[in-house]
């Protein structure tokens, strides 16, 4: 292991970290994202799909970055740098800071909006809709007040920049222990709720029952996209929270749980949200609009709508809280480490910073909002650059790193700490993970990227 010249901070336990980092991989995308998709695509044919690239892509990105980190004991930029002693790959850690920092601008509007909305449910001002139309007019109401978007913007990050300022063990890994659980004990109950509600099969039909005809090929790229997307990979944030360990932590364990509490609370939201959207008749098609415009309407139709409300949005802003820290972690240990400034500043300027950045991203949805560039508001703008090409573009980078330049004799000596056991006993683990890291996961994630920019498409157009 490369020492940190400075004295580092580490998790007080195992725990604490597969609960922070599965904290930052579930975040909203969990809540509404994955049912639907799922959904939309086959249900329990999806799901299959989806299960087969999480073991082929992100299972194998999440032990690889989190190993970078861990062997290390730096940030994004500095791991790089101190495994080749190359500015170029120094850069690659340079390019998933920023986009921690520029995905944490915009992520913090939508969190916002949840946190918002905890205070709605509360003064019960879901209770006069009748139709999703009238939940629609109020959300668009609210966000095109300017004080109501900043203020709970600001308020989140507030909430944000409090805990990572407290630092990794007293601020992140505690408040990872007090969360997550609260959020998985929230869905439980939301769940049970859901199954309970006359009607829920048929919601539990559209997400489970598998329909093979409605598996495409697009179906495979949204799976392959999701099982990305959905680990927070490619932007340093498990990189980061890598660091943190110690040579005596199994990291294979430790990816495992992180992939296998992601996928649960994504299976165990969509019960809880389409057992109720169906029991009332409700649209399950409605994307994004799903979580602000079609569930109040359906908490106005729930026996206990009211309870349940308030505990779904505080669900909701706990799980964009967790994946919050982490992207501002990313930026914070960067400045701590290659500018040497001490944590409670960074976290300030940088924290302050990025709320600055978002504020054109909340004032796209009121008095910027006919402002464009490539006919893209200031929100939509940051959400393509980050999530489109810098997040694909960093894991790509980062597989190709772990399997074709630090050289795996180097790689297999640190992977192996902590896991002696596990792989003197069971060889065809490094084997599956080789093969996987080097071969699968760069077609893959390349596949991805050229989707995810709108290339693969025109490539596919070609021989059509």
């Amino acid at each position: 292991m490369i020492q940190n010249s400075n004295a580092r901070e580490q998790w007080g336990s195992k725990i604490g970290f597969v609960l922070a980092a599965s904290g930052s991989a579930i975040g909203l995308g969990n809540i509404w994202k994955f049912p639907y998709i799922a959904g939309e695509n086959g249900g329990a044919a999806f799901i299959f799909v989806y299960l087969i690239c999480i073991a082929i892509i992100g299972l194998p990105v999440v032990v690889g970055e989190v190993l970078l980190g861990r062997t290390t004991q730096r940030n994004p930029v500095g791991a790089f740098r101190a495994l080749s002693k190359s500015k170029i790959w120094a850069s690659v850690g340079g390019m998933g800071v920023i986009a921690g920092f520029v995905i944490l601008s915009f992520y913090a509007v939508v969190a916002g909006w949840s946190t918002g909305y905890i205070i709605e449910s509360i003064r019960g001002s879901f209770f006069n809709f009748d139709e999703t139309l009238t939940s629609e007019v109020y959300f668009n109401s609210l966000t095109s007040n300017v004080y109501w978007n900043v203020g709970f913007m600001m308020l989140f990050m507030a909430l944000t920049m409090g805990i990572v300022y407290a630092g990794v063990q007293k601020g992140i890994e505690r408040g990872s222990k007090i969360m997550m659980p609260i959020l998985i004990v929230i869905l439980l109950i939301l769940m049970i709720r859901g199954m309970t509600l006359s009607g829920a099969e048929e919601g539990l039909a559209f997400l489970f029952n598998p329909e093979w005809d409605k598996l495409t090929g697009q179906s495979v790229l949204v799976a392959l996209g999701h099982a990305f997307f959905t680990l927070s990979l490619g932007m340093g944030a498990m990189m980061t929270y890598g660091s943190y360990m110690s040579s005596k932590d199994n990291i294979l364990s430790s990816s495992v749980w992180i992939v296998f509490l992601d996928t649960l609370i994504a299976l165990i939201a969509g019960i809880a949200i389409f057992t109720s959207v169906f029991a009332t008749g409700q649209n399950p098609a409605a994307g994004p609009g799903l979580i602000f415009q079609t569930l109040p309407v359906v908490f106005t139709k729930v026996p206990g709508g009211f309870i349940f409300s308030i505990l779904f949005f505080l669900l909701l802003t706990i799980a964009a809280l967790t994946s919050a820290i982490s992207l501002l972690e990313v930026v914070i240990s960067y400045f701590v480490d290659e500018k040497k400034w001490k944590r409670h500043r960074a976290v300030l300027v940088m924290g302050f910073f990025a709320f600055l950045i978002g504020v054109p991203s909340a004032l796209s949805f009121n008095i910027l909002a006919d402002v464009k560039l490539f006919g893209l508001t200031f929100f939509d703008t940051a959400d393509f650059v980050a999530s489109n090409i810098l997040l694909p573009l960093g894991g790509l980078l980062i597989s190709i790193f772990v399997a074709w330049v630090w050289g795996f004799d180097k790689v297999l000596v640190e992977l192996k700490k902590g896991a002696e056991k596990v792989f003197d006993e069971s060889p065809f683990i490094i084997n599956a993970w080789k093969m996987f890291i080097k071969y699968f996961a760069p077609v893959l994630i390349s596949i991805v990227f050229l989707h995810s920019i709108g290339v693969l498409g025109l490539i596919l157009d070609l021989f059509n």
